[in-house]
């Protein structure tokens, strides 16, 4: 009985070192997991911002929108280089409109999701329904934009018809979820410089205005294409 007592006090303790040593190497594997899918979405991110297009004359097309608080979006439009995820589905059409957004998950997490289309085309009823989720377990997204007005961050951009010179990402994955889920909590910020600036509406329309120069050949501010006439400037 006394050896009975010492071989199952041993298997005991293997069986709780065993176990101890599966949670901790799936604790490791979502740490893992998580800061991989926190670096995709950040490259995502960056990668379409450093290629922002913006013009003064296409508003409707071009407005650069960001949205913080319950309800998170950051839109904007962008020409995508090529290996920006689902360029498979948009074939040529690297011109898009994006639109990352936060929504309802699984098991009560909150999803990070991104919805594109085409530019002058509308969203196909697929992409809506069924949007690429970048990260899962989202505890926060905040979009901060650089005000050269206020030099400072500030989490409003209402000039929505002209985009700021900087742009910080804060986001943060894991954490407990609405039904008891737990993962270990990953917190980040990266600030991404935007190369490019808003093309004003005389140079695309070719119209006089202030500081412009009337009857100035413009060009589409959609596909780049010359619009002046037979013979005109260029």
């Amino acid at each position: 009985m006394v050896a009975m007592a010492i071989f199952a006090m041993v298997v005991t303790a293997i069986y709780s070192a065993w176990m101890l040593i599966l949670r901790a190497t799936q604790v490791g594997q979502d740490a893992a997991a998580q800061a991989q899918r926190q670096r995709i979405t950040l490259r995502t991110i960056e990668d379409s911002i450093t290629c922002i297009q913006s013009f003064q004359a296409s508003m409707k097309y071009y407005s650069f929108v960001v949205e913080n608080g319950d309800q998170p979006l950051f839109s904007y439009t962008s020409r995508v280089p090529d290996v920006f995820p689902r360029n498979g589905k948009f074939g040529d059409y690297n011109l898009r409109r994006l639109a990352f957004s936060i929504e309802p998950g699984a098991n009560g997490e909150k999803d990070l999701v991104l919805r594109q289309n085409p530019v002058l085309m509308d969203m196909d009823p697929d992409e809506q329904t069924h949007p690429l989720v970048l990260a899962r377990n989202v505890q926060k997204f905040v979009i901060e934009c650089w005000d050269t007005n206020q030099m400072d961050w500030v989490q409003e951009w209402l000039t929505t018809n002209s985009i700021p010179p900087m742009i910080r990402i804060n986001l943060t994955l894991g954490g407990n979820t609405e039904s008891g889920n737990s993962a270990p909590q990953l917190s980040i910020s990266r600030v991404v410089s935007i190369p490019s600036g808003t093309m004003p509406a005389v140079v695309q329309t070719g119209t006089g205005g202030p500081g412009g120069v009337p009857g100035l050949p413009g060009i589409n501010g959609i596909n780049g294409i010359n619009l002046a006439p037979p013979g005109g400037r260029h």
